[in-house]
Parts: C-alpha cells; sequence; structure tokens
C-alpha cells in the first residue's frame, strides 16, 4: 500500500510517499481500502510536533477517511466485507489502507457519496457536539462564529443556520464572507477591515451575540467576549491563530458569561453512544442535502504536501481532501 510519511518533523514540504505492506486485521479490527482521506488544520501542527497529540515518529497523519471494508478479523460481526463506512484515528488516515477497531467507524448512508462523507467526521463532528451539547443553542439566538470560512467555522455556520440561529460569519476578507453567506450566514463581519466588538454590537442592535463560536482565537477573542449578551456562551475551540489569549475574568462576572471548553476528541471517548447518536444525525443530514459539506480542493494521495499546505496558508474555504 501507499503512504504518507512523517519521518522527521517539519513543514509539508518535507513528508515522503511511501510503498509498505499491506496491513491485515487483527481479532476486533477491520481493514479498509480508503478512497478519500479528510485534512485539518492540526495536521499542519502535528508534522511539526506542535500539537497536543505526538506520535512517535515515522507516521502517517491526517485522522479522517471513507471508503470499503476489505476485511475482516475475528470478532467483528457488526460489519462485513463490502460496506462502506467513515472513521477516524488520531493521525495514520493518510494511506491506502487502514487498520480500525469497529468504534472507530460509521456506515456511510445510502445516497451520501465516500467524498462528502471523509470530511464530515471532526469538523461537523467537533461543531455539532459544541453547539448541541456545550452551548445548548437554540432557535432564534444569535451566534458569531470566527474564522468562519475555514473547516470548523463553515461547519459552525451550516449547523447554526440549521439548528434555527442567527449566524453571524466572522472572517478576514469579502470573499470569505461572501462563501459563508452562500452556506446559511445572515450577516457578515469583515476582521481585517473593522472593529469585530463595535460590529457585533451594531448587528445585533447593542444586545450583543448569545453564542460564540472561536477557533481563532488571538486578539479577535477578548474583542469577541466584549461583544457578547448577558448570559452568553463563549465556545473555546481552538488557537488556529496561535497565541492563547489571556482573557479578563471580569468580563465573563459582569456579564455572567460562560466560558466553555471544546475537546471533541476527549468528549468522544467519554460519552461514545451520545457521539455515534451524533454521527447518525449528521450523515442524515448531508445525506438529506441539509449540510452541503463543502470540499475546497480534492488533491491525489501523492500531493499530500500540497493539500496540508493549503490548509497552512490559510487558503481553504472548507475542506481539502486527499483521493486515494
Amino acid at each position: 500500500m501507499k503512504a504518507v510519511m512523517c519521518k522527521g518533523f517539519g513543514p509539508p514540504e518535507s513528508l515522503v510517499i511511501e510503498t509498505l505492506p499491506d496491513p491485515t486485521p487483527g481479532t476486533g479490527e477491520v481493514v479498509v481500502d480508503v478512497a478519500f482521506v479528510g485534512l485539518n488544520f492540526f495536521d499542519t501542527l502535528i508534522i511539526q510536533n506542535k500539537y497536543q497529540i505526538k506520535p512517535p515518529l515515522p507516521f502517517s497523519p491526517a485522522s479522517e477517511f471513507s471508503g470499503r471494508i476489505s476485511a475482516l478479523g475475528e470478532g467483528v460481526s457488526d460489519f462485513k466485507a463490502g460496506d462502506r463506512v467513515c472513521g477516524s484515528l488520531g493521525f495514520g488516515a493518510a494511506r491506502s489502507k487502514v487498520v480500525v477497531k469497529p468504534a472507530q467507524i460509521y456506515p456511510i448512508p445510502d445516497g451520501l457519496s465516500d467524498e462528502k462523507a471523509a470530511g464530515l467526521i471532526i469538523t461537523y463532528g467537533t461543531s455539532h457536539h459544541a453547539l448541541k451539547q456545550r452551548a445548548r443553542l437554540k432557535a432564534g439566538e444569535t451566534m458569531a462564529v470566527l474564522g468562519a470560512s475555514g473547516g470548523v467555522g463553515i461547519a459552525a455556520v451550516e449547523l447554526g443556520a440549521l439548528m434555527g440561529a442567527r449566524v453571524i460569519a466572522c472572517a478576514s476578507s469579502p470573499d470569505k464572507i461572501a462563501f459563508t453567506r452562500r452556506h446559511g450566514a445572515a450577516e457578515g463581519v469583515d476582521y481585517s477591515r473593522s472593529d469585530l466588538k463595535e460590529e457585533l454590537r451594531r448587528l445585533t442592535g447593542g444586545k450583543g451575540v448569545d453564542v460564540v463560536y472561536d477557533p481563532v482565537g488571538g486578539e479577535y477573542a477578548e474583542q469577541a467576549l466584549r461583544a457578547m449578551a448577558w448570559m452568553g456562551r463563549f465556545l473555546v475551540i481552538g488557537f488556529a491563530a496561535g497565541p492563547i489569549p489571556k482573557i479578563p475574568l471580569n468580563i465573563p462576572l459582569l456579564k455572567s458569561l460562560d466560558v466553555l471548553g471544546v475537546y471533541w476528541g476527549a468528549w468522544t471517548q467519554a460519552d461514545p453512544a451520545a457521539h455515534r447518536e451524533n454521527m447518525a444525525e449528521l450523515l442524515a443530514w448531508a445525506r438529506d442535502g441539509k449540510l452541503a459539506a463543502h470540499t475546497h480542493a480534492v488533491v491525489p494521495l501523492e500531493q499530500a504536501a500540497e493539500g496540508i499546505a493549503m490548509l497552512a496558508r490559510r487558503e481553504a474555504q472548507g475542506k481539502v481532501l486527499l483521493k486515494v
């Protein structure tokens, strides 16, 4: 099989393509012939040893994948050879075959393509958990999404609109704002040209936003926090901008705000039943056309370095996929 390998920490161009022996499943495992691999921003970090997950060298990056089961180990009864599935790992998916546990994969419903399924799990899974379990977003509320045109950002825009919220998409250029409007955003704020706090206040008539979804961090976190409504909920998703913001705690105090951490990966382990319910709901929504699961680019597995570089350069609007 072919595999994208990180053999030494560094930028995307340091990745290499190798041919490895085909894997065989052990007891309680299955082999999936991979069709598509979903890339995420953390792939730019894990290959540089800057992510919280630190796999030993050498390893394959990427977590999400879709494909068909080609072999089953002893004791597997929930799936059969030929089943179309999608799944996620901490890392190791950027290869033509993966070995997984049944708990790590989900049936792809008829009517949903392998391509769409490959990009749903992490970005939409994170955003769905954040809005449903953490923020308890309600129809009629107002939500601001920072970094709204990126992978998790556009997922939050789509899901927030689907759940009945008025979504204000915040991004760094007019074309990114236009992209989010095509996927459900009611308003947009270009924070490269305007004051984020003042614009969010203006767009809410001075009331402030009920929920902030922040995968960016950096300087914009505090600005968004200061533009929140009474008893709002601030979702801490990640720090794509780099710096981890230091929030003045008098702001949550004065507005009775909740600052909520969203560690989706840990939650999937802590409550696997709820996670599988969420995944079934997401896959059904995608099948029914309620989620676009927009793909920015599909590149061959052999060009994985360029795919990851697109994310590092902040070019992607939606998902970047590798085609095996």
